[in-house]
């Protein structure tokens, strides 16, 4: 399972140990790694609780967190969103952060429609996110990072 956030780094250096001790905590209970949904929900659920608790500020990130869960057909892999506010939701594609998010979201959305199940390998999904990042990157492909999660961590 993969986090990534936008926001206040301090912040997340907060959550990410929290949600940390959680993974290592259900790992220790139930003997096998928690799901990328888990989390997402466990996340969430301290976003929230800090936007209603007195003497503690929201926390100031929206974060995308990426695995692969194991449901009734098999490995999936699966994007998740928090937000400040403590909303979580599922996604196919997501862009968080930044001025150009909306239409970046927007142009992901007309590209992903116009995929099949069948176009929707690991290259062309690679491809997609470099062209959806040009689209607004500056400085060109150099400063670019991307993560691919696959199935037993490789």
């Amino acid at each position: 399972t993969v986090l990534a956030f936008a926001g206040l780094t301090a912040d997340a250096r907060v959550l990410i140990n929290k949600v940390r001790l959680e993974a290592q905590s259900y790992r220790l209970t139930m003997e096998d790694a928690p799901s990328a949904d888990y989390l997402a929900r466990y996340l969430a659920r301290i976003q929230q609780k800090y936007t209603q608790q007195g003497g503690v500020r929201p926390f100031g990130i929206a974060t995308l967190v990426a695995g692969v869960n194991d449901d009734d057909k098999g490995l999936k892999p699966y994007l998740y969103q928090t937000d400040p506010a403590g909303t979580h939701s599922r996604w196919k594609a997501q862009v968080i952060g930044g001025r150009n998010s909306k239409s970046l979201r927007e142009f992901l959305e007309k590209q992903y429609q116009d995929l099949t199940e069948e176009d929707l390998t690991e290259q062309k999904c690679i491809r997609l996110a470099v062209q959806a990042l040009l689209e607004v990157v500056d400085s060109g492909a150099k400063t670019m990072q991307l993560c691919v999660v696959r199935q037993g961590g490789g």
